[in-house]
C-alpha cells in the first residue's frame, strides 16, 4: 500500500519557508521513488551522512527503567520539523536516517505520536531511513546480549508496522554495540549495516568504547571494535562510526581542563562536528568553523590520501531547544556544498551498503589521515597527527609542526591479537592495545617508532613499510 507523500503545513517554524517548493509539495527529486539506487564505485566520492534521535529519556537503560529526565516537551513536533527543515534547507532533497527509542515507539501521548506520524512522511518525501536505537547508546552497558536481541527484533518488528507496506530499516543505529548483537544483526534480521561504535569515546558519557578505526570496517566476532581477520571471527555487518571528530581533540580523555602556559582551557574530546562541542561551547560561528575544519580534515586531506570520504554526524532531536541554532546546520550543509560540490548525502544504510559492496571483508582495509589542530578547543593549533588504520593495527603518530619536532607514537593497537569484550555490565568496552591515545595507564606514555617492541615494529614494517621502522 502506497501511503500519501506529502508533510501537513501546520506547526512548521520559520525554517520551513526555506524549504524548496510550496511546503507541502513534494518536488520529484524528493521523492522517496523516485530516489536512484546507490551505485557505482566508492572512489572519488565524498559522502555525508546524518542521523537524528527521537526518544523519551536521555539513558533509556532498559524498557522500564530510565536514566535522565523525561524529554517529552523537548520532542515536539515543532521542533521534529524545525530540524528536519534545517536539514533541507542546507541540502535539498537529501535524505537522512532517523532511530526511535523503544519507548518513542510505544509512548502514546500526543507528541510522540507525532513524531512517529513525522517520520513516516519525512520517509516518503525525502527517502529518510526510519530505524531503531537500542538502549539510548549504551545498550550493552545495562543489557544481557539475549536481552539486547529482543529489544532489536522486537522494536524492528514494530519499525515495520510503522511505516507500513513492507518496509524494513536498513540499518540500525546503536551507539555500542557487542559484536554477538551485530552478528545477530545480520544473521538473523537481515541488516548489515550498524552504527555500532563511537569512535575514541572514553571516559565521557555513560560507555567507553575506544580502541575502533573510525571508518567502515567488517567487526570480529571477538570484540567489536576489532576488525575481523578472517572468515572464522568474520561478522556481515559494516560497523560505523557515530560522530566524525577532531583527531587532535580525540586523543584526550573525556572533558575537563588542561594547562597551555599558565592559563586553564576547558576541553572535550568530542570536539568534531557535533553541536554540543562546537556550537555550544564556543557559538555559531566560531562552532561552525570548527565544524567545517573538521569535514575539510576528510574531503581534503583524507579525500587525497583515501581517495574518497565519510563525514558523519548525529543531532538528536532534544538538542534542538538545548543548542538553539539550528541556522548553524544549514550554514554547515551549505558550506560543504558550496566547497565540495561533487559531495553526496545518503543515509547511514545507503552508504554501509555501498561500502559493502566494495569490501567483501577487511582484507583490504588502508585508512589514512592526517590533521592540524584548529586552534579551537583543545584542537591545539600546533600539533599535526598522522593516523593509519587497517585491519591488523592502528597507529597514530603526533608531532609539534611549528617546532618541526619528531613524531611520537601515542596509539598503537594490534588486531591480529586475541580480544575479549567484557562479560558483565561493564561501563569500558574499549579495546586498549600497546598504546592507547587516552593516556590512561602507565604504559600509555608517547615513545618513538624505533622504541616499540621489534615483534611491533615487524608487523608495521609489513603494512606500512614506507615509515622505515
Amino acid at each position: 500500500m502506497k501511503r500519501r507523500t506529502f508533510i501537513k503545513t501546520a506547526g512548521l517554524t520559520a525554517l520551513s519557508s526555506c524549504l524548496p517548493g510550496p511546503i507541502g509539495q513534494v518536488l520529484p527529486a524528493q521523492a522517496a521513488e523516485s530516489r536512484l539506487p546507490v551505485t557505482g564505485p566508492l572512489s572519488g566520492r565524498r559522502i555525508l551522512t546524518f542521523n537524528s534521535v527521537i526518544r523519551v529519556n536521555q539513558i533509556e537503560v532498559t524498557r522500564t527503567r530510565n536514566e535522565g529526565f523525561d524529554e517529552y516537551d523537548r520532542h515536539t513536533p515543532e521542533n521534529i520539523k524545525a530540524l528536519r527543515a534545517a536539514f533541507a534547507a542546507g541540502w535539498p532533497g537529501a535524505p537522512m536516517t532517523w532511530a526511535l527509542s523503544w519507548r518513542a515507539l510505544e509512548d502514546s501521548r500526543p507528541n510522540y505520536q507525532a513524531a512517529r506520524r513525522l517520520v513516516r512522511e519525512f520517509h516518503d518525501q525525502y527517502g529518510d531511513d526510519v530505524t531503531f536505537i537500542p538502549g539510548a547508546y549504551f545498550a550493552n552497558m545495562y543489557n544481557s546480549r539475549e536481552q539486547v536481541n529482543r529489544d532489536i527484533h522486537e522494536a524492528l518488528a514494530k519499525v515495520s508496522d510503522l511505516m507500513g507496506g513492507g518496509f524494513r530499516p536498513k540499518s540500525l543505529v546503536a551507539g555500542f554495540l557487542s559484536a554477538a548483537n551485530q552478528k545477530y544483526l545480520a544473521e538473523q534480521e537481515n541488516i548489515h549495516v550498524c552504527q555500532g561504535n563511537i569512535w575514541s569515546q572514553f571516559g565521557i558519557d555513560n560507555g567507553d568504547g575506544d580502541g575502533s578505526i573510525s571508518y567502515p570496517y567488517y567487526p570480529s566476532a571477538e570484540h567489536f571494535c576489532k576488525p575481523a581477520q578472517g572468515r572464522k571471527d568474520f561478522i556481515d555487518c559494516v560497523n560505523l562510526d557515530g560522530w566524525t571528530v577532531d583527531f587532535i581533540s580525540a586523543r584526550r580523555l573525556g572533558l575537563g581542563k588542561y594547562k597551555v602556559g599558565e592559563k586553564e582551557k576547558g576541553y572535550n574530546s568530542r570536539f568534531g562536528v557535533g553541536p554540543i562541542e562546537t556550537i555550544g561551547w564556543y557559538g555559531p560561528d566560531k562552532g561552525l568553523q570548527q565544524m567545517l575544519s573538521c569535514t575539510a580534515a576528510h574531503f581534503d586531506a583524507g579525500y587525497r590520501l583515501n581517495q574518497w570520504a565519510w563525514v558523519t554526524n548525529c543531532w538528536e532531536v532534544s538538542l534542538v531547544p538545548q543548542v538553539k541554532n539550528l541556522p548553524v546546520l544549514t550554514r554547515w550543509l551549505e558550506g560543504i556544498r558550496s566547497r565540495w560540490p561533487n559531495a553526496e548525502c545518503l543515509t547511514q544504510g545507503e552508504f554501509g551498503g555501498l561500502w559493502r559492496r566494495h569490501h567483501p571483508d577487511n582484507g583490504h582495509l588502508d585508512y589514512r589521515f592526517v590533521q592540524r589542530g584548529t586552534g579551537f578547543g583543545c584542537s591545539d593549533a600546533n600539533l599535526e597527527i598522522r593516523w593509519f588504520m587497517n585491519r591488523q593495527s592502528r597507529l597514530a603518530l603526533l608531532h609539534d609542526w611549528e617546532k618541526s619536532s619528531p613524531e611520537t607514537v601515542i596509539d598503537f593497537t594490534r588486531y591480529d591479537l586475541p580480544a575479549r569484550e567484557p562479560q558483565d555490565l561493564s561501563r569500558n568496552w574499549s579495546l586498549l592495545g600497546r598504546i592507547n591515545q587516552k593516556q590512561t595507564r602507565p604504559q600509555d606514555q608517547p615513545c618513538a617508532l624505533a622504541a616499540l617492541p621489534e615483534d611491533d615494529r615487524a608487523l608495521i614494517r609489513s603494512v606500512l613499510p614506507e615509515l622505515g621502522v
